[in-house]
């Protein structure tokens, strides 16, 4: 699993990472950190325009997004 942290990041650095990493590892599954609820958000839904499914876990004011490609 490819891990994304970008804590401390503001949109859109966040979103652009995340986006890179997708296209660096087509079809792998992918984890997210972040501090921010904006950033969560927006990547939320790049992983929903690009086909992956977004499950969201917060702990101690840590977003944990576990992003997995949709199946065909």
């Amino acid at each position: 699993m490819i891990e994304i942290d970008v804590r401390g990041l503001s949109c859109p650095i966040p979103v652009v990472r995340t986006k890179k990493a997708m296209e660096q590892h087509p079809g792998q599954p992918l984890l997210v950190l972040t501090d921010n609820e904006t950033s969560k958000e927006n990547v939320s839904r790049l992983a929903e325009s690009q086909g992956y499914s977004a499950k969201v876990e917060k702990a101690s004011g840590l977003y944990r997004l576990l992003l997995e490609p949709r199946q065909k």
